[in-house]
């Protein structure tokens, strides 16, 4: 297992930051920066993402094998409790964290989900996830993004597109632009929307913790109603909605840091 590890000396709890499905620790990166050592921040490629090693069972690519990965990495690196930063399927597992060991978990940030997911966005993933897309150069990868995901970032310019591309593909040894990840994790993927009580039951884990709930706009996948619905829940939970941006914000525009900010102090 792959992770990215920004060190700091304030003594403050750290932070763990989870990608999502198809994503990697280059979707936090930013964050590194602008935190400059205040606090110490972690970000994990999931197996079969990124560096990390791809699994041997595709059936294990599942929410509950990342926890235990992650549960693992925490006692190697001898990291008793973390603020979860999880986007989209990283907010799964850090729910399913909470659950499972609430000891681990200071704090949270989901990032355009919760415990219902809606069936347009989960079709769309659906459709995209484990084509192996590959191309020659950078501006073709993001000519491709902008065509496919223009709802999602209706304010990107060329040069923001091609530096998601960056953050999506990696160039293989043959020069060419390959997406970042194992194309089995698509074999276990359920394309079934909904909710489920035992995910609501999750979410009650974070029910007295610090929690942000930040909401893209324009999602197609974490509905308004269900945020609101979520709020109920948590009672120490902040709602932010990040306009004009669908699944899911990209934690670099000023509304998603300064609610990140705020969490931050909290928490601690």
């Amino acid at each position: 297992m792959h992770y990215r590890d920004y060190p700091s000396a304030s003594g403050k709890t750290p932070i763990i930051c989870v990608p999502g499905l198809t994503r990697n620790v280059r979707d936090f990166e930013h964050l590194g920066q602008w935190l400059n050592g205040e606090r110490r921040i972690i970000m994990v490629n999931l197996r079969g993402r990124g560096e990390s090693e791809y699994a041997k069972d595709s059936a294990t690519y599942n929410a509950k094998s990342y926890v235990e990965d992650i549960v693992k990495l925490m006692d190697e690196i001898d990291l008793p409790k973390a603020i979860f930063f999880g986007t989209s399927l990283g907010g799964i597992v850090t729910m399913i964290m909470a659950h499972k060991h609430p000891e681990r978990v200071a704090g949270a940030l989901l990032n355009d989900i919760g415990p219902e997911i809606d069936q347009r966005g989960l079709d769309r993933i659906g459709e995209n996830v484990g084509l192996g897309r590959s191309f020659d150069t950078w501006a073709h990868a993001a000519r491709d993004l902008a065509e496919s995901s223009a709802n999602i970032y209706p304010d990107y310019s060329l040069k923001d597109w091609i530096g998601f591309a960056k953050k999506l593909y990696r160039m293989n040894s043959s020069g060419r632009i390959k997406l970042d990840y194992d194309m089995k994790i698509s074999e276990p993927f359920e394309r079934k929307g909904g909710g489920s009580d035992a995910m609501w039951r999750m979410l009650e884990s974070l029910k007295k913790l610090p929690t942000l709930v930040l909401r893209g706009e324009r999602s197609d996948l974490f509905s308004d109603a269900t945020a609101k619905k979520m709020m109920n829940i948590l009672e120490n939970g902040e709602l932010v909605t990040v306009a004009r941006v669908g699944h899911a914000p990209s934690l670099e525009e000023p509304r998603s840091l300064d609610a990140i900010a705020a969490l931050l102090q909290r928490v601690d």
